[in-house]
């Protein structure tokens, strides 16, 4: 991280952190915003970290979890809030112009967190895979950046259950997330509603759109590799720690782009939250898909490059 960056954080966490003063010096917090990036970044274990700063583990832990929690108060409003209508008019319009995608307000996934299993908890961390986790169901846009994230929904729950108890899916199949209303394609007459790209020429250009949320999940874990491995806090403070992450991602594309760290699709070693509804394609659904399609092949779609890469697609399956 530059250290402009450094400096700017210092001061935008400064009004959210105050220690009384007693006859032991607290810990400055120039150092404490160091630790808690040492321990976020690396990957460490705290008691390693606690080592190389000569403090100790459970004084760690404490500055950890109380920078965790002033970095998402004092960033969420401006980098991870939740998007109003001009906000996503700017979202999907930037999804055409990136990614030949219209309509489309983001990318929609989830991934299990790995975390210490802790104590008393039974079985509602323990998930399909055998492991115990926390559920991160995030949407992205065009640039990497979360626009919305939900974290905490315990491991056990299936994937369509993630989906309905999480904040973004409640409130978009009850119809309050503000959203714009349904506006024709570009150049063209045809109105579809607005799509939140989830999952031969319009399965590569949704696929194509899809994996913006792929390469979001790598970024974010590429930057912050306490994610890559079981985290090792309280689930409580874990959701703290985790927003945390989610904040300097999208502070960090923000304001330092050109080092976002490259990454491929499916690099985050995250485990997928699975499909999030198993339920058959409602008839809206489908004419919408048909819709999509339709313009995909159409002038005002279709883009220079696209029939050369579906054969390139199915000569790789007549290959293998």
């Amino acid at each position: 991280m530059p250290a402009n960056r450094f400096d700017d954080l210092l001061h935008r966490i400064r009004p959210h952190i105050n220690h009384a003063v007693t006859h032991n010096s607290p810990v400055k917090l120039e150092e404490r915003l160091a630790v808690t990036l040492r321990v976020l970044a690396s990957g460490n274990s705290q008691q390693s970290v606690a080592q190389s700063y000569r403090l100790g583990s459970t004084t760690v832990s404490l500055i950890v979890t109380e920078v965790c929690e002033a970095l998402w108060s004092a960033l969420c409003s401006d980098f991870v809030s939740l998007p109003d209508k001009n906000k996503w008019a700017d979202i999907f319009q930037e999804f055409w112009r990136v990614w030949n995608f219209p309509n489309c307000l983001g990318c929609v996934d989830g991934k299990h967190l790995m975390i210490k299993a802790p104590p008393n908890a039974g079985s509602d961390f323990f998930n399909y895979k055998g492991r115990h986790s926390l559920v991160l169901m995030a949407v992205c846009d065009a640039n990497y950046r979360f626009s919305i994230v939900d974290i905490g929904t315990y491991g056990r729950e299936s994937d369509g259950g993630v989906f309905q108890e999480c904040m973004f899916g409640s409130r978009l199949l009850h119809g309050t997330l503000d959203l714009p209303p349904p506006a024709n394609l570009p150049g063209s007459t045809t109105t579809v509603p607005h799509t939140f790209s989830r999952y031969r020429i319009y399965n590569y250009r949704h696929s194509r759109a899809r994996r913006v949320i792929e390469n979001s999940f790598g970024i974010l874990a590429a930057r912050w590799r306490i994610l890559r491995r079981p985290i090792d806090f309280h689930p409580d403070k874990t959701v703290k720690v985790v927003k945390a992450c989610v904040a300097l991602h999208n502070y960090l594309s923000s304001t330092d782009a050109a080092n976002t760290p490259a990454t491929l699709a499916g690099d985050s070693n995250l485990l997928d939250a699975g499909q999030l509804s198993k339920a058959r394609a409602t008839r809206a659904a489908i004419s919408a898909r048909n819709d999509f399609k339709s313009f995909f092949l159409s002038p005002q779609g279709l883009v220079p490059w696209q029939e050369s890469v579906h054969w390139l697609n199915l000569n790789r399956k007549a290959i293998l």
